[in-house]
């Protein structure tokens, strides 16, 4: 079993981009952290696979999660740790 691909919009300067990265290192997910600072290209990419502008945007095996507030919402809820569990992965 693998574990999920969790990809994140970033830029350096975000609070709420840190407070994300901190709940996803509590939890031991690793996760790609695409820059859109240091690539501006790809914000671009984001806002088409998003539909938003703000960052962070986090993606977990391809479904759109939303910024900080909707995972630090699906961790209280329960619901982070089912999808971060590899058997989330396999079941997809």
């Amino acid at each position: 079993m693998t574990a999920p691909l969790i990809e994140m919009y970033t830029t350096s300067w975000c609070p709420y981009c840190t407070r994300a990265k901190r709940l996803l290192d509590h939890k031991g997910a690793g996760y790609t952290e695409i820059s859109i600072e240091e690539h501006p290209e790809l914000r671009t990419e984001m806002i088409r696979r998003s539909g938003r502008r703000t960052v962070p945007q986090i993606f977990i095996d391809g479904q759109h999660i939303g910024g900080s507030d909707e995972l630090a919402a699906l961790d209280e809820a329960g619901g982070l740790d089912r999808l971060l569990s590899p058997a989330a992965a396999v079941a997809q």
